[in-house]
């Protein structure tokens, strides 16, 4: 059982609603947040190191890592595409004396969640409606219209979900969302 001055600090939302952004505001702002780096069997992106941006791992290593139950949580998020958190990484940012900041998908926050129950702060960063989320992932020009609707699709989906977290963060303005993320996140960690 995990001691209950380790602490977790989850930050969820669909696709494209600011969560990445509010995450390295907050990392920057409290210096005890450290980045929890996430386990996936997707290959690297050009820009992408293993060890700092995933764990990159085939999926037969992975999926051994899941009947071995070595993951905090794990989805398969998109078709053939595992990402997990592994108890490990959480354990060896505790051992840091740093609080674990995790940066997931809405199944995967509720998951964790469960798991870790006490000392745990779950934010929910919502975006101002599907119309505007549609907008910002258009504007990543990253998106086939294919896999555009598969996203908006999973958002409304996820947004259904907003009231399992401790606290929602409306993102219509990143400035605001950036604030009140850091007063809460303060008066939990000042706990």
């Amino acid at each position: 059982m995990e001691s209950k001055h380790q602490k977790i600090l989850i930050i969820t939302a669909p696709s494209g609603a600011g969560k990445t952004s509010i995450t390295h505001f907050l990392m920057n702002e409290f210096p005890v947040l450290s980045f929890s780096i996430s386990a996936a069997t997707r290959m690297p992106r050009a820009n992408e190191k293993d060890g700092a941006d995933y764990y990159f791992i085939s999926m037969e290593e992975f999926k051994k890592k899941i009947k071995e139950k070595e993951f905090a949580e794990w989805e398969m998020v998109y078709e053939g595409k595992y990402y997990g958190t592994l108890k490990s990484e959480l354990k060896r940012i505790w051992l840091l004396g740093k609080v674990p900041v995790l940066d997931i998908d809405v199944k995967g926050a509720l998951h964790v969640k469960q798991q870790y129950p006490e000392n745990t702060l779950s934010l929910f960063i919502e975006p101002p409606n599907v119309d505007a989320l549609k907008e910002r992932l258009i504007s990543r020009g990253t998106e086939t219209a294919e896999s555009l609707n598969a996203r908006i699709n999973k958002a409304s989906y996820e947004i259904s979900f907003k009231e399992h977290f401790d606290k929602i963060i409306l993102n219509d303005q990143l400035e605001a969302a950036c604030s009140k993320a850091k007063e809460i996140v303060g008066a939990f960690l000042n706990q």
